[in-house]
């Protein structure tokens, strides 16, 4: 996998901690560094956390399945991009303003289960997993920091759209994974 389709991927998959976050900036009235940082810490440690568990199960079992790896990643890629965009066309969940561990954490497992599913990828397609990790992990931090201040600036209207581009880019990467290994891309 090249940094390209890593970066892209790592996007993709922060979209629902950067929705989430835009919540987050929507639910206090004055955003605050720790607000910032508290965000990005959770939803970037986790982001980089579920994929490392998602490889290793997937490395574990990868010798039973490495012949339908490609349409395993589709699949997974391709449901989690699904929901994404079902998500993206629903009502807003309304989030409090609490920063507590506990509503973060419930939060940071809840948007990173996609990336448990990604990792499982990872093991089939060969990634060198720390490196992959620790990018998806900065780029979340980075991208859930940003929602944070975007929430508080523009509104609601931020969530629906990342989520649905986050979906896409799924979809579409699952595509070109497929496409890969059936030969109609080199």
């Amino acid at each position: 996998m090249s940094i390209i389709e890593l970066f892209i991927m790592a996007v993709g998959l922060s979209m629902d901690a950067f929705a989430v976050s835009v919540c987050k900036g929507l639910s206090v009235p004055k955003v605050e560094n720790r607000h910032l940082l508290t965000v990005g810490i959770y939803f970037g440690g986790f982001q980089a956390l579920m994929p490392l568990i998602g490889y290793l199960l997937g490395v574990r079992f990868r010798f039973l399945i490495t012949s339908i790896d490609h349409w395993i990643a589709f699949f997974l890629l391709g449901i989690i991009g699904f929901n994404m965009i079902k998500e993206s066309r629903e009502d807003s969940e309304s989030l409090d303003d609490s920063f507590s561990v506990k509503t973060m954490i419930a939060l940071a497992v809840a948007t990173s289960i996609d990336a448990l599913a990604a990792g499982i990828t990872f093991a089939f397609l060969n990634v060198h997993i720390v490196p992959a990790v620790t990018f998806i992990g900065i780029t979340t931090f980075v991208l859930s920091a940003i929602g944070v201040k975007v929430g508080n600036l523009f509104g609601s209207k931020s969530r629906s759209y990342a989520e649905l581009g986050g979906g896409v880019v799924l979809i579409l990467l699952g595509v070109k994974i497929l496409l890969e290994h059936l030969g109609f891309l080199a």
